[in-house]
Order: C-alpha cells, then sequence, then structure tokens
C-alpha cells in the first residue's frame, strides 16, 4: 500500500526580500520549512528566492502589498494552493522614517500605520483561518523595541510598532485555546536597508539581522511570547520601567536615538 509524502511545514514571510524577512526566511528554510516569500519589489524578492533555491529550498515568491487587504488574502490563499497548510506566517514588512515628535502630521501617522499595523493585520486576518482549521501553528509580529522605549524622532513609527505589540498581546491571549502561538519581536537597531543611513552609537550598535532570525527560531521551538533582541535592550527597557525619566535620561546621555547621515 502506497502512502503520500508527509507535507512539509510551511512558512510565510513578508517583507522577505532584504533585512530581517530575508533572513528568517533563509533560517526557516534551512530548518526545512517551504518557504512564501512576499514584498512589494520583484527584483530583489527574485534573487532571495533563488539564492534559496540554490540551497535546495522549496519557495514560492509572490509580489504583495500588503496594504492591501485583498492582495494579502489573495498570498495566502496562493500559498495554500500550493503548500496545503500554514504552520508559521511572520508578519514582518515594515517602513521607517524618521521625524521629530512635534513635527510629525497625519500623513506621517497614517502612512506608518498603513505598513506597519494595517499590514500585518491584514495578513492576521488572511491566515488566521487556516491555523484555526488545523488548530496549530505560529504567528510571528515583528514590532520594535521603538514600541517599548520609543526614540525622539521614532514618534509615527513607534505608535503604529505600539499599536501592532498591542494587538499581539490580545491575539495571545485569545489563541491560547485554539493551539495557535503568538510570538511578538521587538528588536533594537538592525542593520538592514530600512535604517542604512542611520548612525548609531556603539552601545546601541547595529546587529546582524540574522541575530533576529535565531531569536525567533529559537522562540518558535519554545512558544516564547515576546522576544527582545539584542539583550542590552532589556537594561534600558528595566531602566525605564522603574523611572521613565530615567529611562529619558539615558536615551539623551547615550544618544540612543542616533543622527541620519547627511547626503
Amino acid at each position: 500500500m502506497s502512502h503520500a509524502p508527509p507535507q512539509r511545514p510551511t512558512a510565510l514571510v513578508t517583507g522577505a526580500s532584504s533585512g530581517i524577512g530575508r533572513a528568517i526566511a533563509a533560517a526557516l528554510a534551512a530548518a526545512g520549512y517551504a518557504v512564501v516569500l512576499a514584498a512589494r519589489g520583484r527584483d530583489r524578492l527574485d534573487v532571495v528566492a533563488d539564492g534559496l533555491r540554490a540551497q535546495g529550498a522549496e519557495v514560492l515568491a509572490a509580489t504583495c502589498d500588503v496594504r492591501d487587504a485583498g492582495a494579502v488574502e489573495d498570498l495566502v490563499r496562493a500559498a495554500v494552493a500550493r503548500y496545503g497548510r500554514l504552520d508559521v506566517v511572520v508578519a514582518n514588512a515594515g517602513v521607517y522614517a524618521r521625524s521629530p515628535a512635534t513635527s510629525i502630521g497625519t500623513a506621517d501617522v497614517e502612512a506608518a500605520l498603513a505598513t506597519n499595523f494595517w499590514g500585518a493585520f491584514h495578513l492576521v486576518r488572511a491566515a488566521l483561518p487556516h491555523l484555526l482549521a488545523r488548530q496549530a501553528g505560529h504567528l510571528v509580529l515583528m514590532a520594535s523595541f521603538d514600541a517599548r522605549k520609543t526614540l525622539p524622532h521614532d514618534g509615527a513609527y513607534a505608535a503604529a510598532k505600539a499599536a501592532l505589540a498591542c494587538y499581539a498581546a490580545a491575539l495571545r491571549q485569545d489563541l491560547r485555546p485554539h493551539g495557535v502561538h503568538v510570538c511578538t519581536v521587538f528588536p533594537g537597531r538592525v542593520d538592514t536597508p530600512m535604517v542604512d543611513g542611520l548612525m548609531v552609537p556603539w552601545i546601541s550598535r547595529k546587529v546582524a539581522p540574522e541575530r533576529v532570525a535565531r531569536a525567533v527560531l529559537g522562540a518558535l521551538r519554545r512558544r516564547r511570547a515576546e522576544v527582545v533582541v539584542p539583550w542590552p535592550c532589556r537594561l534600558l527597557l528595566w531602566a525605564d520601567t522603574l523611572s521613565p525619566r530615567l529611562g529619558d535620561w539615558l536615551v539623551r546621555v547615550l544618544r540612543l536615538d542616533g543622527e541620519a547621515r547627511s547626503r
């Protein structure tokens, strides 16, 4: 009697054409997952997909603007149609823009929310029926340490990421009885194209995106609710929890806000 081969676990990663998303996709592929890569731009996405296929990975690459709920639904349908299942869904697509808090306008906040919050929200809503049907799987929502300790020039970005973190916390509790695990990731400065033009002090130097990817895989194995990476960020978090004024003082004295490179 013949048996069909077991289905390979499948992971979907948005914002997968560079930075953290690319590193997470590579780590999941190396761990044996079929990976669905999504990003807005086709050229860089194809480079990532071809590189993973050259290493023996099973890959589906699809362009998708996560701000478009219909496009996200199509993305999830395509993933399930190809692989028959979803096991890990990583909402990683994001945008970053700096502006003094006193200069932020409505358009700045709306632009930050459109990708950083609503893009993740659309993905969760599209993927949830498939995860709930199996009573299993993982949602990984990429927030930012800015959502825990906001820096002076990151108000709009941090507001969107804080909204995402609160949504994730509610989801985690609501989905616990249904077998779906939710993990929120709070990275500090990461060496990605998104912050390529930002100079930061050595104490908050940018870490490699692969470090975040390793932390995510560890969180999936241990079913961790939240991940803060790198670990020095926790020191600032503890100080800020003890006294927000102390946290603010550390941001000023250590120049943690960074400085945009002059063009």
